[in-house]
C-alpha cells in the first residue's frame, strides 16, 4: 500500500466532501478505512490520520471547513 498516495486520497476527500470531512472529524479511523477499503488495526491507521491532519492544517483547509480540527479561525 502506498501510504503517501492514500494520505493524498483522504486529504482530497476531506477537502471536497463536507460529509466525509465531518465523518473524518468524528471518527477518523472509520473514515480512513472507508477510503482504504479495508479494516485495519487503529494503530496502523493512525499514521495516515496524522498525515491527513498535517496536510489539511498546513493548507489552511481547516478554516474553510469550519475549523475541523479545532484550529484557529
Amino acid at each position: 500500500m502506498d501510504i503517501k498516495a492514500k494520505i493524498e486520497e483522504v486529504v482530497n476527500k476531506v477537502k471536497n466532501d463536507k460529509g466525509f470531512a465531518d465523518k473524518f472529524q468524528k471518527e477518523p479511523v472509520k473514515a480512513v478505512e472507508e477510503v482504504l477499503g479495508v479494516d485495519l488495526p487503529d494503530d496502523q491507521v493512525k499514521g495516515i490520520i496524522d498525515g491527513v491532519k498535517a496536510k489539511v492544517n498546513l493548507g489552511g483547509i481547516a478554516d474553510k471547513i469550519g475549523g475541523l480540527f479545532g484550529g484557529n479561525k
